[in-house]
């Protein structure tokens, strides 16, 4: 488990509420997205905060001061004490007090922007105070084109240019120095209220007659202000000129380059090779595009020879392609054949012929070199070379490390690229070109030079009557740039003398100013790498303390964090600032509060204690202002049980847990990032509110989850991995090495396991002669083996596959590897599973188990088959057969052999095979059991007794003996059997068996008979025996019915099996009441009775009933049913005598006294000649449900005593079962009974039973209470 802590800047700093958005500053500023870890309080634009998230909206001079800040190499005294106090008060950094996890990942090193960024907000801490744009102010330039603006020539031409001040100022241009008379050209206008030119070519015109450099000028009555030089350059992307290029001519291993030579463009294309088919050239570190465009081959090969090469230009304005002619290249060998094998071969040269070299730099040329760089440029060095084979390329500096943060290798090595470059990178580098032939280097001599960049740029300055002060321009460079002053645009020597103004350098000191000395100065520092350009105006005004934020704001802050609350204030002379908590008269600053110069107040650490209302007051000696702020604190964002790192299975279900405790007033919002990015939520995964899980893992889930728990203020974040265990790839690379007649090795390389462990490769092997495209098992090793020696069979041509095998499953296999054939030689096996079987009586079949292509060994193989009868050990019989199999022909019945199969191919005979003993084919059994002898064991079994046949009389091998028997009649009259004949088997050669499960009191026939392979022999003479009478089988269609709550109806049949004379049935049964049991009541009944009425003893309890029919032999199966349950079951289920609840006698009696007043209502209403139907009566007839409608009455259905659905109900409101349509036939053929160990019968029979429906009562008024006392009203 990870935790990151991650507090956006809202939350460390506060977060205002307020009306007004442009009031947002340092701490209110905070990023919303939620995957970055660090956010800044702001970004100070001179006068207004901006949020970090929102850097891009700082104007050009703040994005300037950033970039620039990061590269400043020394500060003033001053300034340097300033950022020194600063830092140390680090008023936007954020406070912590996070537990110790959070904390050691919170002191990772922020990227540089982050710190140049806090720089530029401790720097405008003591910023020069903005003027409000009320006031009288001379211009401000706010926006500007680059110094080097290309344009499309497709497009309108636009040079921004816009300006601020009061009154507004006006622009005018300059082009190359000259006044500029837009009036005087139609395709030229000014944007209204800004100095933006547009040219505008929709009309005609070529945008190349506009290019120059231009200045903007804004200029209202207090100065005027410039723009830079504005450099404007038509973008041009020239077509490639035409030239047909002769097929290139090199020696195989020599090197080789291609020239691009693109056309010069604006700005320079991006170059790459293609062949004419528009295929990308493979580069690598044999071949490869060099930074100038060109292509370099350190050796050519004569695989090179199969593309053409074209060199492409790919221009960024117009999004046009040049393509230019292409190269053939024509490769000169000693050996022409293009073995695709030796690719890799580890001595691919020498293997093709190819002399090896030593290397030597094909760019840049000789051994030394050198390379200027400007400050916080890029610097590219480049060394290819050739060589055979192709050279290494390695990269040192002398006398120092490479700048590790800043330096990375390119195009395989063959560059080095250092980026951000500064003075320390100076000095001499060299690249090392070897290979095993030897090694060569080149020193390249690095010079960084330096564009004029600020170390302390010029400020507006706001000034009283009266007051002294400085504009201060310092720059650096290499070599030293040049200050100029201009003021209003002119140069400072031209412009009226001034007696308050003292020029002392880089420095401008002004004493005693007054209103005339408002102006806007320029400084101008350059060298010749390029120059900078600053305004700065003097204002000089006499303007009494004002607030410039809104009233009362509302800023809410987490706990324990470092908040600013600020309080934007102008006047001049410059006010003094103070801060007062919940109106009391001390000063707040010190201690827990720090006050800055521009009035905002730093509590260092917020408390609960702190909140409140805190008022600033700006004074000057022309009066004070005053505003107010709410601070509200809340409690921080905190996840107390965080995901955890989990491993699971490809399949499964993981659930990561993300609980978070909050502050209540704020709105939380949990989510979650893969890797850093926003989690899309797919029909796999459910999010909750505190947790996360994932249904079926696949190994694109596998990855680090974050769970971010953010609100307005604060959010914080935990970390957990989930790694996947998947099946492993597949092992890839086959290759076949140390080959031998009866091995070979196979070397592959491993496939990614997919988070667990390979445990094992399975070589399959397939051949394409007996059984191509099946593929087999070979053999198998470890997972910490990717190299095998396989254990080869003769003349087989093999290709083999790898498997990967982990906890997971298995790998998809490997590609095949090549072909290998072994060479032929003798089977040293003979096939398997040899048999001599009959088919018929006058034959012998010999089979067998072909041999497969492993154990073949060579070509043709066959099989050379023997036999002999065993008994005359006669000579041997041979033929050799192709196949598998062989019929022997004219064979006595049931005779021994001796058979052997030899395997053979061109190569030879097999060994020595084994001898097998077949038999020739079986005849039917010449003779039946006899002297058959039966005794009845009991009413369901037999014992039988015989004496065997003689041996010679089976023909063949005896299986059984088999009795066939079958059911003549029963001994009860008019009873109708089924005389299907029935068979037992008695395996082996025996004496005696028993026959069961058959019918009792049944009369019987049976017969024998012997079994050999070929069929049954010749029966016996029949036996007839008798079996005794048993006990029957379960009464059928066994029906409880309950017509009321005083009578329970029994009806059943007679049984399908009586197997004997019926006596009687015994009836057995007990009433219950939930888990209570009533006394068992037994009655028997005469063998003609099937019907019985039960009287209830009360209308609560049920009956459970059991029914079973008598022979003289005893009791039969019984059948069991219970009596339905009463309507009220519903409250007397598993409960005591409901009777006897308080609760339940206290409702009888509200339904009674219910009962009385609708008796006396119907009463009062029948004596006044009313009627109290339940419906209106309608003009239809009734239908066949509805009741009968006469004087009013109607009938009442009470829907407890409803019959079930599709019951019948009889007139007497009984529920009628559908007849019995049975008859004698129903006592036929039925189950088989079961018997015991000692043929003793169960009783156990299958019984038939009909559907049955249930029925219940029809409600009449008769048994109706309720319908009772209506048919009294």
């Amino acid at each position: 488990m990870r935790r990151l802590a991650a507090r956006g800047a809202a939350g460390d700093v506060g977060e205002v509420a307020a009306p007004a958005a442009d009031s947002t500053d340092c701490a209110q500023g905070r990023s919303r997205r939620p995957p970055r870890l660090i956010d800044l309080c702001a970004v100070w634009d001179p006068g207004v905060f901006l949020p970090a998230a929102g850097w891009k909206r700082a104007s050009g001079t703040a994005r300037r001061r950033l970039n620039e800040a990061e590269t400043v190499s020394g500060l003033s005294s001053v300034r340097e004490a300033q950022v020194e106090r600063l830092e140390a008060a680090r008023p936007c950094r954020p406070g912590s007090r996070e537990r110790g996890p959070v904390l050691r990942m919170a002191r990772q090193q922020p990227p540089p922007w982050v710190h140049t960024a806090i720089l530029l907000c401790l720097l405008s801490l003591t910023g020069a105070i903005e003027i409000p744009m009320d006031l009288s102010q001379p211009p401000t330039i706010t926006k500007q084109s680059v110094k080097d603006h290309i344009v499309d020539p497709r497009d309108n031409i636009l040079i921004e240019c816009e300006a601020k001040g009061n009154p507004a100022p006006s622009f005018h241009w300059t082009r190359n120095s000259r006044f500029f008379n837009i009036a005087k050209d139609p395709r030229v206008s000014m944007r209204r209220r800004s100095g933006t030119l547009v040219i505008d070519f929709r009309s005609g015109g070529r945008p190349e007659e506009y290019e120059g450099e231009y200045q903007c000028f804004a200029r209202n009555k207090f100065g005027t202000a410039l723009s830079n030089r504005i450099r404007l350059q038509v973008s041009k992307s020239p077509l490639w000129p035409k030239e047909n290029l002769d097929p290139v001519v090199v020696q195989e291993g020599a090197p080789l380059t291609l020239q691009c030579n693109p056309p010069p463009g604006l700005p320079s294309p991006v170059i790459f090779w293609m062949s004419s088919s528009m295929e990308p050239i493979t580069q690598d570190k044999r071949v490869s595009q060099g930074h100038n465009g060109d292509l370099y081959f350190s050796n050519v090969m004569l695989q090179d020879m199969q593309t053409d090469y074209s060199c492409n230009a790919r221009f960024h304005f117009t999004h046009t392609i040049q393509q230019k002619n292409a190269f053939t290249l024509k490769v000169l060998t000693n050996n022409p054949y293009n073995d695709s094998s030796l690719r890799n071969h580890p001595d691919m040269y020498s293997a093709r012929g190819v002399a090896e070299r030593t290397p030597s730099f094909m760019y840049p040329q000789g051994t030394a070199s050198s390379q200027m760089v400007l400050r916080g440029m890029d610097l590219l060095l480049e060394c290819i070379a050739s060589g055979v084979p192709t050279p290494d390329i390695a990269w040192y500096k002398k006398g120092g490390d490479l700048p590790s943060d800043k330096a990375k290798f390119e195009n395989f090595n063959k560059a080095l690229r250092i980026t951000n470059v500064s003075e320390e990178d100076s000095g001499e580098y060299f690249c090392l070109a070897s290979n095993k032939m030897g090694s060569i280097r080149h020193t390249i001599s690095v010079r960084v030079k330096a564009a004029p960049y600020w170390l302390d740029e010029p400020k507006n300055l706001i000034l009283a009557p009266g007051e002294d002060g400085r504009l201060v321009c310092r720059a650096n460079g290499n070599p030293k740039p040049t200050v100029q002053w201009m003021v209003n645009g002119e140069p400072l020597q031209s412009a009226p003398p001034n007696p308050n103004r003292e020029v002392a350098g880089d420095t401008i000191i002004f004493r005693d100013t007054q209103i005339s000395s408002r102006a806007v100065y320029q400084c101008n520092t350059s060298n010749e790498h390029g120059y900078l350009l600053a305004n700065a105006f003097v204002s000089v005004l006499d303007v009494p303390p004002r607030m410039l934020s809104p009233r009362n704001q509302l800023i809410r802050v987490i706990l324990y964090n470092r908040t600013r609350l600020d309080c934007p204030f102008f006047g001049s002379p410059i006010p003094t600032l103070r801060w007062f908590k919940n109106g009391q008269g001390s000063n707040l600053d010190g201690g827990n509060y720090h006050v800055y110069e521009n009035g905002s107040l730093e509590i260092k650490m917020i408390r609960k204690e702190d909140q409140g209302i805190y008022t600033c007051v700006a004074t000057n000696i022309l009066g004070k202002a005053e505003n107010q702020v709410r601070l509200e604190v809340k409690d921080p964002t905190r996840i107390y049980r965080m995901p955890e790192d989990q491993v699971a299975k490809r399949g499964t279900t993981v659930q990561l847990e993300c609980r978070v405790k909050h502050d209540p007033s704020l709105k939380l919002t949990v989510s979650w990032l893969k890797d850093d990015e926003p989690l899309y939520i797919g029909n796999r995964m459910k999010k909750e509110d505190d947790s996360l899980t994932i249904f079926g893992v696949a190994e694109r889930d596998q990855g680090s989850y974050t769970c971010v728990a953010s609100t307005e203020l604060d959010q914080d974040l935990a970390k957990a991995y989930l790694t996947v265990l998947g099946r492993p790839d597949r092992p890839r690379d086959l290759e076949l090495t140390d080959l031998a007649e009866r091995s070979v090795r196979l070397t592959w390389i491993p496939g990614d396991d997919n988070n667990s462990p390979i445990t094992d490769y399975v070589v399959q092997f397939e051949e394409d002669q007996f059984q191509p495209g099946v593929w087999h098992d070979h053999s198998k090793f470890p997972g910490s083996v990717n190299s095998a020696i396989l254990q080869l069979s003769p003349y087989v041509n093999y290709q083999f596959r790898v498997i990967a095998i982990n906890e997971v499953g298995s790998s998809h296999p490997s590609l095949p590897s090549e072909r290998y054939r072994t060479s032929g030689a003798p089977p040293e096996s003979n096939p398997a599973d040899v048999r001599g079987e009959g088919t018929r009586k006058n034959n012998m079949e010999i089979t067998w188990t072909p041999m497969n292509a492993t154990s073949a060994f060579g070509p043709n193989l066959r099989y050379i088959v023997k036999w002999r009868r065993r008994e005359t050990r006669e000579t041997w019989n041979n033929v050799t057969v192709w196949g598998s199999r062989y019929v022997v022909g004219q064979t006595p019945v049931y005779v021994p052999y001796e058979i052997r199969v030899q395997a053979e191919n061109d190569f030879g005979k097999g060994p020595e095979p084994d001898t097998v003993i077949g038999y020739s084919g079986e005849d039917y059994p010449r003779a039946a059991p006899t002297d058959v002898k039966i005794r009845v064991l009991n009413s369901t079994a037999i014992s039988l007794q015989w004496n065997r046949v003689y041996p010679d009389t089976v023909q063949g091998q005896l299986r059984e003996y088999r009795a066939y028997y079958w059911r003549e009649s029963s001994l009860l009259k008019n009873l109708w059997v089924s005389q299907k004949r029935q068979q037992a088997s008695f395996p082996g050669d025996r004496p005696r068996g028993v026959v069961s499960r058959l019918f009792p009191y049944s009369n019987y026939k049976l017969e024998m008979v012997v079994v050999n392979g070929r069929g049954d022999g010749p029966r016996s003479e029949t036996k007839e025996f008798t079996t005794p009478e048993g006990v029957p089988s379960a009464p059928r269609r066994f029906r409880v019915r309950q017509p009321n709550l005083e009578t329970i109806n029994l009806e059943w049949d007679h049984p399908e099996h009586p197997n004997g004379i019926l006596i009687g049935y015994t009836l057995k049964y007990v009433a219950f009441n939930g888990t209570k049991l009533g006394k068992q009541i037994v009655e028997n009944f005469s063998p003609n009775q099937t019907k019985f009425t039960v009287q209830r003893a009360d209308p609560v309890s049920r009956y459970r009933f059991t029914l079973s029919a008598r022979t003289q032999v005893g009791s039969g199966e019984a059948v069991t049913e219970e009596s339905p349950a009463p309507p009220n079951e519903a409250y007397t289920n598993n409960q005591a005598d409901i009777a006897t609840q308080g609760w339940f006698i206290g409702l009888m009696c509200a339904i009674a006294l219910l009962v009385l007043i609708l008796l006396i209502v119907c009463f009062i209403k029948r004596s006044r000649g009313g009627k109290y139907p339940v419906r209106e009566k309608k003009d239809v007839p009734l239908g066949p449900e509805d009741p009968k409608e006469e004087d009013g009455s109607f009938d009442y259905s009470d829907e407890d005593n409803k019959p079930l659905q599709g019951s019948q109900t009889s007139l007497d409101g009984t529920i009628k079962q559908q007849e019995s349509d049975d008859s004698l036939v129903d006592y036929g053929e039925g189950g088989e009974g079961q018997f015991n160990e000692d043929g003793s019968f169960i009783g156990q029979y299958t019984v038939k039973k009909d559907k049955e429906e249930t029925e219940g009562n029809e409600s009449s008024e008769a048994t109706s209470p309720v319908n009772a006392i209506y048919s009294l009203a």
